[in-house]
């Protein structure tokens, strides 16, 4: 199953605040439909019916469920730069 870092625990809870009070919020990743492997991660106030919700230190992700494969044994990792701009990594899992 996909895991989180602190950091990405972290920034997904920041900006799922941002959006709404609502203790669903989460951050969704789908596939783009360009057929090029690439995700997609936006803010939802809800999962999909047929996502696979992940919790973890708070933060709440949704996987389409045509990601969940591919994100099994993944890690999803955020960096934050000085300007406060985020940027979301995907890693192999640490063993």
């Amino acid at each position: 199953m996909l895991t989180l870092t602190d950091t990405a625990a972290q920034v997904i809870r920041d900006l799922s605040a941002q959006v709404t009070d609502s203790p669903d919020t989460g951050v969704r990743i789908s596939s783009q439909s360009d057929g090029t492997g690439s995700l997609m991660l936006s803010i939802a106030e809800h999962p999909e019916s047929a996502d696979k919700v992940v919790e973890s230190a708070g933060a709440r992700i949704f996987l389409d469920p045509q990601v969940v494969d591919m994100l099994d044994d993944k890690s999803l990792d955020a960096d934050v730069d000085e300007g406060g701009g985020v940027a979301f990594l995907v890693t192999e899992q640490p063993h």
